[in-house]
């Protein structure tokens, strides 16, 4: 599933080889500080774009909007403004529909500031409880913007459900518990990464934000 993305038509490479006005941008850095997001995006992106890891310089960005979308924009605005570069950012929920939706966009912290994958997946588990029904969705929203403040934008969605117990050790978040409808009854976390890639959020969407790129009035 991917929902409309802003289009913009493409622009020619300056003569000195620079890609300040470039597009689509033949360099980009990633906003992301997560090293499994961004071992999977290097790996989704590797031969279309040269792509840079996020300088370790660069400070955490809080990430206080009320929809993915705007915490992808918040994020990508922050890369550009350090690096000069096109930046890709994204932002990710996990939508159970018995917890109206949560954690959602809230997913990174849901059990708290501090909070880390473990805990986040103990408080899932334990508001589910035994015998609420477990179907949910994965949502990611990639946002590619350009120093000159062009953006392009895409989502992802899995659906699928949520798995009784952690079963695992690959992944990330909550890969452990989330069983895609479109596999084979395994969790992300107990699939290899072109498995899971195949068939998830963010490799849906990235292929959507690709699609663009290739050919911006589609």
């Amino acid at each position: 599933m991917t929902e409309p993305g802003h289009r913009v038509a493409p622009v020619a490479h300056k003569e000195d080889g620079s890609d300040q006005v470039a597009w689509p941008p033949r360099r980009i850095v990633l906003a992301t500080a997560n090293a499994g997001k961004t071992a999977e995006l290097v790996e989704l992106l590797h031969g279309r774009v040269e792509v840079r890891s996020r300088p370790v310089e660069v400070a955490e960005v809080a990430e206080d909007a009320d929809t993915l979308e705007g915490n992808a924009r918040l994020k990508a605005i922050a890369l550009v403004d350090a690096t000069g570069m096109a930046a890709l950012a994204d932002d990710t929920g996990l939508e159970v529909d018995v917890l109206d939706g949560a954690p959602g966009v809230h997913s990174a912290r849901y059990a708290g500031p501090e909070a880390d994958p473990v805990r986040n997946v103990a408080k899932l588990l334990a508001e589910l409880g035994d015998d609420s029904p477990r179907t949910a969705r994965f949502r990611t929203v990639l946002l590619l913007r350009h120093p000159d403040g062009r953006e392009l934008l895409a989502a992802g969605v899995v659906e699928g459900t949520i798995a009784s117990e952690a079963r695992g050790d690959n992944g990330f978040g909550y890969d452990p518990v989330f069983v895609p409808a479109d596999g084979d009854g395994r969790t992300f976390a107990e699939m290899s990464r072109s498995e899971k890639q195949a068939i998830s959020h963010r490799g849906r969407a990235l292929r959507a934000l690709l699609e663009m790129l290739v050919d911006p009035e589609a």
